[in-house]
């Protein structure tokens, strides 16, 4: 690798239904909601990476749940006010990338609450 080479993190998304996946390159400190949206995944983060909503949640694949650092307890307290919640859930804007996270898979769950304002 040449000197001031931008390190890239695979990451695969997978769709609601499980029939899309889509593979996207993102820079190493790029945060995950922000490669999602620029590759087209139907994440709203409302709040901008705030951790004011968990319109930007995702379900880690449980293997690489493990390379994640671990949620912070404000993030825990979002994940519980979003829809679908499941033990190996994150907010996407609370992801950041890094080469130990290369190959990572989430999947975009169907639905999700704004609990922004509530």
């Amino acid at each position: 690798m040449t000197k001031g080479a931008h390190i890239m993190t695979r990451v695969t998304f997978i769709s609601a239904d499980g029939e899309r996946r889509q593979e996207v390159d993102g820079p190493a400190g790029s945060i995950l909601l922000e490669v999602a949206q620029a590759a087209g995944q139907p994440l709203e983060g409302t709040c901008e990476g705030q951790m004011a909503c968990s319109t930007c949640h995702v379900i880690v694949d449980a293997a690489d749940f493990a390379r994640l650092p671990r949620a912070s307890e404000d993030e825990e307290d979002m994940l519980d006010l979003a829809a679908a919640a499941t033990r190996t859930s994150r907010l996407s804007c609370q992801i950041v990338l890094d080469p130990a996270l290369d190959s990572l898979t989430v999947r975009i769950p169907g639905e999700f609450n704004n609990m922004q304002g509530m």
